[in-house]
């Protein structure tokens, strides 16, 4: 019996009969809202597609005759106006949708794609995309392809939904990130945090002062093996790459087009040693040192005292700024040892003429300089919530994390360690956070420590958080740190297919969820990482 239209249930239990067969709805991340169509539309060369909104749709109308081309060979025709067109390809604009919002209509006249601009038009091709058929069309390449019959009404729950690499530990090319934006906008997540900068290497050409790359961009070897960071092993091998800015430039377009913001990391005040090493007048000991091998081996912290170190970054932050259109800007903040501050006469003189009496207050009043920087240039800052000024660390002493000073510039807090009474308390205090706690987004964790079922049920919005307060929970960031990820199909294998749980958290509301169905779901997307060639674990 045919399921009437208006009926709205659950996607992952809805049952979708047409002329092949039966066949489950397998979008990733789940749709919100679906009503059943008990009719389908067949594509073919003489189906238009109708560019509508003024021409704003016509990005949208390329992308998706490239892909109809590139997967069954069929050429789809642009049309403008759609007078006495009855079958067609439509895209619709309703300025009332929120900007990442979408309704995608197939049933027997054709496909409409509803939304307010080109962020929804494009997260309603991501959908289509998952419908349609892998297999060849009817009648073999550049024939007809048929597709379901459905109306899916959606946008997302949360608007931040980022996935973050870490290349300042082992570098891997900007060919393996566009792999990775691909797969994100399919996924729709819509943020890269690309993490550049740390102890191990810094990969981003700075034009002002080349010895970052020419320098702080290579290690002679790199710590290996099992014990991971009490290894005693080297791997003997060089390892070293950076971007150049027009390498820089290239990535963010190719994110832009995928409706991805990037948002670069460059940390400060710790995790500085190879920016050090490259200008050994950064420190606080002003020596020259050897590029670690070691992971978490810091060789000193940037000198905040000293005039020249402020001017070093913000130079730094000033070339990141001109070159990311992105208008927020991640300065990390997270793991600074503060006992090199303390045994340099010149921090302790500064810290003196500044009337800060402990270390914890030295950092809060560095990083609110940055912070300010920034906002003066119309850029927010971001950092890890160490910039909070909590100890959240044991090797920092209660007594040098008091601090009567607070934040200033209003920065994003990406909260990642500590209890998460922290991250009520940032809200509560009126901060926006990015939900990232390390226990349940850190990718580098084996399947052991946060298998996919774990990674499925994080809640960015931690229980018993106050409903007032709800808003001030942007989304969710999951993080591929990469100390002993070395190679690409390795750092795959973690990625996949925990990343495309992360998705559906960030997207997907909770009462639509269903962790059954959505590894039913997972068969699909496994389909399309084997045919590209991208490295999952098959749970």
């Amino acid at each position: 019996m045919l399921i009437r239209k208006g009926i709205v249930i659950l996607c992952s239990l809805l049952f979708i009969v047409f002329n092949t067969g039966a066949r489950d709805i397998t979008i990733i991340p789940l749709p919100n809202e679906c009503i059943s169509s008990p009719e389908g539309f067949l594509i073919d060369k003489n189906v238009p597609v109708i560019a509508g909104a003024g021409g704003r749709s016509d990005t949208s109308v390329e992308r998706l005759k490239t892909f109809i081309k590139k997967r069954y060979g069929i050429d789809l025709k642009k049309v403008v106006g759609s007078k006495g067109i009855r079958k067609a390809i439509w895209f619709e604009q309703d300025p009332d949708f929120l900007k990442e919002q979408y309704r995608l209509k197939i049933d027997a006249s054709g496909i409409r794609i509803v939304a307010s601009g080109d962020a929804g038009w494009f997260y309603g091709l991501q959908s289509l995309y998952q419908i349609l058929p892998e297999q060849l069309p009817i009648g073999g390449q550049g024939a007809a392809v048929w597709v379901q019959g459905i109306e899916i009404n959606d946008k997302p729950r949360f608007g931040w939904r980022a996935f973050m690499l870490d290349e300042a530990r082992y570098f891997k090319g900007k060919e393996r990130v566009k792999v990775l934006l691909d797969e994100m906008a399919l996924l729709k997540m819509n943020v890269f945090h690309w993490h550049l900068v740390n102890d191990e290497g810094w990969r981003i050409e700075i034009k002002k002062y080349p010895r970052l790359t020419q320098v702080g961009a290579v290690r002679r070897s790199s710590q290996i093996g099992p014990l991971k960071w009490k290894s005693p092993i080297q791997s003997g091998e060089v390892h070293q790459g950076f971007y150049t800015q027009d390498d820089i430039r290239e990535i963010i377009r190719y994110a832009q087009e995928r409706h991805i913001t990037v948002i670069p990391e460059i940390e400060m005040p710790g995790h500085g040693s190879a920016a050090i090493v490259s200008y050994p007048f950064l420190g606080t000991t002003k020596k020259k040192f050897e590029m670690p091998t070691t992971f978490f081996q810091k060789m000193d912290i940037y000198d905040v005292s000293d005039p020249r170190v402020f001017e070093f970054l913000t130079d730094v932050l000033d070339e990141v700024t001109n070159l990311f259109p992105s208008k927020i800007i991640h300065i990390g903040g997270d793991e600074a040892l503060q006992n090199f501050w303390k045994e340099s006469a010149a921090v302790r003189a500064y810290m003196q003429e500044n009337q800060l009496n402990t270390t914890g207050e030295l950092q809060m009043f560095f990083m609110n300089r940055i912070i300010v920087y920034l906002k003066q240039r119309g850029v927010r800052a971001m950092g890890w919530n160490e910039l909070l000024g909590h100890r959240v660390h044991d090797y920092v002493a209660a007594s040098d994390a008091k601090s009567t000073l607070s934040l200033s510039g209003n920065p994003i807090v990406h909260f990642w360690t500590g209890d998460t009474a922290l991250l009520r308390d940032a809200a509560a205090k009126g901060y926006d956070i990015v939900n990232a706690y390390s226990n349940d987004t850190y990718l580098d964790y084996d399947y052991e420590q946060i298998p996919l079922s774990r990674a499925y049920a994080f809640d960015p919005v931690p229980k018993g958080f106050d409903e007032r307060l709800e808003k001030k929970i942007l989304g969710l960031g999951c993080q591929m740190w990469g100390e002993w990820i070395p190679a690409v199909g390795q750092m795959q294998y973690m990625i996949f297919p925990r990343i495309a749980a992360y998705a559906e958290v960030g997207w997907t509301r909770i009462a639509q969820k269903n962790y059954e169905g959505f590894r039913q779901r997972l068969q699909i997307a496994k389909t399309r990482w084997a045919r590209k060639g991208i490295y999952f674990a098959d749970m």
